[in-house]
This record gives structure tokens, sequence and C-alpha cells, in this order.
């Protein structure tokens, strides 16, 4: 097991460094990394996800590579601009709502990004949850104005019936992440009409194949995204995008160009809009430059013990 501490290149989700653990088993290496604000039972399915990893290892992919978008966090839209140009994108995915009364600043940054991708990019837009569903009904119109055509954006409000409420008076489709890993029944976010999209994310939902299990039942279009992990970890969320039987849009794993370094000697960053479908080992001189300190690692320690099951 390996413990590490990374630096982000920008404040993401909230987060200067991103934590989490590596663990090795006769497959190869799973990562546990569910954020510190998670209890444990919503912690569980991230140590699930890891054990499908190091233990069974991952369903066969029906594509061997997949199309990415990348990702814009809360910046300034000059620097919004630059990422998207940088990036060899077709679709970018924007943070917006990061603090109360930023509309004015998110429009600026999407109106940047359309800009940097030209009229033929999709901009997609992430709002986790900030909004109510008012705030979500003007803020969408208005992003939509500044993006000339949202592709569509993600969880707007917190709630499926929120979320559903947001869909019947906008004309953007809406996109489902939280509704979809944290209900007990994905269904019903269809059934309610609440998106028109589902984000699905291995690695809180459980694995590849629990993940998949969601997918069907759910009945919708999928993006598969990142839970911003390493490239270890990150190589699980591309195994997802690869065995999906459809994937009719841009991933949201580039997220690799979030952290200041990773733990593979060659991590897994997106060329030209695209990432392989294959998966990555830790390195050991990066595990020693990039572990954590005693704290962190014995408070890691502390978390994986109180769910571990009994084949780690």
């Amino acid at each position: 097991m390996f413990t590490y501490a990374i630096p982000m290149t920008t404040r993401f989700r909230g987060i200067t460094v991103r934590e989490g653990m590596l663990v090795e088993g006769p497959a190869g290496w799973g990562e546990f990394c569910p954020f510190p604000e998670y209890d444990d039972a919503e912690a569980a399915p991230w140590l699930a996800a890891a054990v499908e990893a190091a233990q069974e290892g991952w369903p066969e992919p029906v594509r061997d590579r997949v199309p990415v978008n990348c990702i814009v966090p809360a910046v300034p839209p000059e620097r919004a601009h630059a990422i998207v140009a940088a990036s060899g994108c077709a679709t970018a995915k924007v943070k917006v709502a990061d603090e109360p009364g930023s509309l004015d600043a998110d429009r600026e940054r999407v109106a940047a990004v359309r800009d940097a991708l030209g009229p033929s990019g999709f901009v997609r837009v992430d709002a986790n949850a900030r909004w109510s569903v008012d705030e979500a009904v003007v803020a969408v119109r208005a992003l939509d104005t500044a993006a000339g055509g949202l592709q569509y954006v993600e969880q707007p409000c917190v709630t499926i019936e929120e979320l559903a409420a947001v869909r019947r008076r906008v004309d953007v489709p809406i996109a489902a992440d939280e509704s979809i890993r944290r209900a007990e029944d994905p269904l019903r976010v269809a059934v309610a009409g609440a998106a028109d999209i589902a984000i699905l994310k291995c690695a809180p939902l459980g694995g590849v194949r629990r993940a998949l299990a969601v997918a069907e039942a759910c009945g919708l279009p999928c993006v598969v995204s990142s839970a911003l992990e390493t490239s270890v970890g990150l190589a699980g969320e591309i195994a997802l995008a690869g065995a999906l039987p459809e994937l009719d849009y841009a991933c949201g794993l580039g997220t690799g160009a979030l952290f200041t370094a990773d733990v593979v000697e060659d991590p897994l960053l997106p060329v030209d809009g695209w990432l392989p479908v294959l998966r990555r080992a830790p390195e050991p001189t990066r595990r020693r430059t990039l572990a954590a300190d005693e704290e962190r690692t014995a408070w890691w320690e502390a978390r994986l013990d109180r769910l571990t099951p009994p084949v780690l």
C-alpha cells in the first residue's frame, strides 16, 4: 500500500492537494481516494472499486481509445482560453457556481471557452449541485447564451425532483452526476424525467462492473467522468468508458492535467482529445517523492482499516 499527497495545478473542487491510497493485488494496482469529507458509508464503494481493480481486473473493452473533454476550473477567462487552446480537445467542461454570486464570472469564462473551441466545439458546464431551481434556470439560460449553445449542464441542483423541475423549464439537456451515484435506485432519475444524460464514475459507484450495471439500469446515454484520481485510478474510469456498449459523448477523463505530478512514469493525459484504454502502475521513485506525511498516512490507514474486507 502507498498513501500519496499531490498538489493540484489550481484549486479544484475546493482542494489544492489530492490525497489517496494505492493498493496492489494479483490483477494489478487499485486506487482508494474518497474525498476526506465523505463518511465511511459513502467511502465504501470507492474501496470496492479499488478491490476490483487489484483483485479481479476489468471487463474486456469494446474500443481501444475514448474521446475526452478538457477540464476548465473556475479560473479567469484568459486562463480558460489558454487551457482549451492547448488541450487539443473538441469538447470542454467548464466549472461554474464555484462560489455565490459567480454568474458574471462564469459567463465570461464560458464565452472565452467558446472562443477557444470555435463554433464546432462542444461546451458543457458543471455546477456541482450549487443552485436552487430558480437560480439554475437563470444561470443555465445565461450560460447557454454565452456559450452559443451548451451541450448540457451537469447536476445544476441537489435532488432528483429539482433536476426534473429545471429540465421542464430550460431547453438545455440536463446531466445527472451525484443523483445517479447517490441514488438507491439509479432508475429513479430516468423515471422522474430528471435528466437526459447519466454521468458515471466507477470509483464512487463501486467499480467498473457495478457502473456498467447502473448504465444498463438507468437507460440513458452515458458520459464517463473522473473522480479526480491519479493515473492508476483513472485507468479504471477509462476501462469503464472502453467497455460501455455505446459511447456517444466525450468523457470527462482529462483530469490528469490538474495534477502537478503523477504516481506513474507516463501519466494518462489526452492526446488530440483521446485517451488509450490501458492501465498504469505506480513508479517506485515517484511513490517516494509523492508520499503523504506520517500524520496523513496514519489517517488514511485508519480509514482503510475501518472498511477493509478480508481479501486485502
